[in-house]
């Protein structure tokens, strides 16, 4: 079990990485210009920034405590953190009628919270 907790660890944690980074990093007007990211037109420099740096914190703690051995209660605390990020994303997405995302923010909730559950029962 501890092997497929730490697989999906670093699973979320790349995927956050690279999706916060992205929104922290590059202006909001060039990702929603990209197409990818139509969902930022209704949002805010500063929402955007915020979803991102949130990203890149869940990413950290998922990881980070746990491989430490420093307060590894903020393993599961960060992927509760997480599946709060998608059920965001989701509602979103269904508010906008986009239907394409939804079967990855899924994804990626139910793996958030495989982890969550898993290390507080762990």
């Amino acid at each position: 079990m501890n092997i497929a907790l730490w697989v999906a660890q670093v699973l979320l944690a790349l995927v956050y990485l690279a999706a916060g980074g992205i929104k922290v990093a590059q202006p909001r007007e060039r990702l929603a210009a990209s197409g990818n990211f139509n969902w930022m037109e209704d949002s805010s420099d500063a929402g955007v920034k915020a979803i991102g740096a949130v990203e890149v914190l869940g990413a950290a703690g998922l990881i980070l405590p746990q491989l430490t051995g420093i307060a590894p209660i903020l393993t599961p605390i960060a992927a509760i953190g997480l599946v709060v990020v998608q059920v965001g994303a989701i509602r979103v997405h269904l508010t906008r009628n986009e239907r394409q995302p939804l079967p990855a923010n899924v994804i990626l909730l139910l793996l958030a919270t495989f982890v969550a559950v898993g290390r507080f029962l762990g």
